[in-house]
């Protein structure tokens, strides 16, 4: 096959490795380890083709005073040409815990106006439970891409933005951390950091948009979780705790037709810091 262009954010484990040889077929590992989790484990074995994108280090503003912030047009422009991005490729991204830190980098690429990317379903556990190819771990380094980003202000909030957001009924604030860290029953991971929520808003746990923490649930059941806390026809502002598991809502959110949201970076690392109720 010569190209491929996708018609939805998100694909199958068998997808993929029909379309492995896919001329602009670019495939990203988005791994990263989670920060409420003791048990993360890094893989030896990656996709065949794959090139790793790192989110922490590379495609973030690691200058800023809070984790995984946007980085600025130079800096995506500069890395994503660096792994080969043309403005023609396609994109599968994936990470290896099923769906974490994958539609983060979704997320960023349509930030920055590359809108042909595709994350994918269930990610490395889906891939490797269908008993499909693996290789050890390597670079797999591409030409220099000509893809040019150019930012969309209205992707993501940040504090001023997320203050107004609270007080404004058309907007509804969707925290995606769990029910008892949004509660406060459980305490922050990042040390320090208070534990709380921010006003008005209300809580899906990006787990619940999961099957065995892997795969999306069906469309009707993504629907029934935004039903549940009563998501109309406001603008969705999704945060979580430092802005990676907030992508998953909104990916999960595009899947059923919700494409009025945005993303607030700084999420609860950044409002938890600079407020004190």
């Amino acid at each position: 096959m010569n190209s491929i262009s996708f018609i939805k954010p998100v694909v199958s484990v068998e997808w993929l490795f029909n379309h492995l040889n896919t001329t602009n077929l670019l495939i990203f590992d988005a791994s990263m380890d989670k920060v409420t989790s003791d048990d993360n484990t890094s893989e030896e074995f990656q996709i065949p083709n794959t090139q790793f994108i790192d989110i922490k280090q590379v495609f973030n503003d690691t200058t800023a005073p809070f984790p995984n912030t946007v980085p600025s047009e130079v800096q995506f422009t500069k890395e994503a040409q660096k792994l080969g991005v043309n403005l023609d490729s396609a994109i599968v991204v994936y990470d290896d815990k099923g769906i974490y830190s994958s539609a983060r980098v979704w997320y960023l690429f349509k930030a920055f106006g590359f809108n042909n990317i595709a994350v994918l379903d269930g990610g490395l556990p889906q891939w490797k439970a269908a008993n499909l190819p693996l290789e050890k771990k390597q670079t797999n380094k591409r030409p220099k891409g000509d893809f040019v980003a150019k930012y969309n202000p209205k992707a993501f909030k940040f504090f001023n933005d997320i203050q107004e957001s609270s007080g404004n009924r058309k907007h509804l604030i969707i925290d995606a951390r769990s029910a008892n860290r949004f509660k406060g029953i459980a305490p922050e991971p990042r040390k320090g950091l208070r534990s709380g929520t921010i006003p008005n808003s209300v809580n899906i746990p990006f787990t619940n948009l999961l099957e065995n923490g892997h795969c999306f649930k069906s469309i009707d059941e993504l629907e029934k979780e935004f039903n549940a806390i009563d998501a109309q026809e406001q603008h969705l502002v999704f945060s979580c705790g430092s802005g990676i598991t907030a992508c998953v809502l909104a990916l999960g959110a595009e899947l059923i037709g919700k494409t009025d949201h945005s993303v607030y970076d700084g999420s609860w690392t950044e409002y938890g810091s600079l407020t004190t109720e």
